[in-house]
């Protein structure tokens, strides 16, 4: 057991007894993760606040239902997955996918070639992640930003180990695909 695993137990286990602060700290120990798979689903930073409040409070309301037989992080992903799902069909028709525009390369100034910042590479990482279907941006995320096994993203996610491996396969080509599309020769700086 890890120290977050055994960390998020004991803040558990004192938000089943009423502890407030400590249900402040699981919320805080999670809420970046949590936002971020709910971007990879909405494709939209402010739906997936919404969608990662929604599923806290559903989270608060259903504490004393969680039955540890699996991670906290788990169920709790779960539900944030959930909750982004169910938003995307409320939200469907309105979702806007054009931020390609506030991206550019920067040239180095001297020789006049491009180079790729971190800040930049994260930019067209995140670009090409909210390009892609939502599905494969998920599992991408699941697999290589948090480190989830198959079995772990499948208990997150609902998704099957067959779905989870052609949406890993299909998720690299496709992002590869976008970022060729945004950064021509450059992408061997980034890959």
């Amino acid at each position: 057991m890890s120290r977050n695993e055994a960390l998020d137990i004991e803040l558990l286990k004192r938000s089943k007894a009423g502890d407030t602060s400590a249900f402040r700290d699981l919320v805080n120990a999670h809420k970046d993760v949590s936002l971020t798979l709910a971007s990879s689903v909405l494709k939209d930073t402010t739906l997936a606040e919404d969608a990662v409040q929604t599923a806290f409070i559903k989270v608060f309301e259903k504490l004393n239902s969680f039955r540890q037989d699996s991670k906290f992080s788990t169920w709790l992903y779960r539900i944030v997955i959930n909750a982004a799902y169910n938003l995307l069909k409320q939200q469907k028709n309105h979702m806007q996918m054009d931020v390609l525009s506030n991206f550019a390369i920067e040239t180095d100034g001297k020789s006049g070639t491009k180079a790729l910042t971190d800040r930049d590479q994260k930019k067209y990482i995140n670009l090409a992640l909210n390009s892609i279907k939502s599905d494969e941006a998920l599992v991408l995320r699941l697999f290589y930003l948090y480190e989830h096994t198959i079995v772990e993203i499948k208990e997150i996610t609902g998704f099957s180990k067959s779905k989870i491996k052609v949406d890993l396969h299909r998720g690299r080509k496709n992002m590869e695909l976008q970022l060729q599309k945004y950064l021509g020769d450059e992408i061997t700086q980034l890959l």
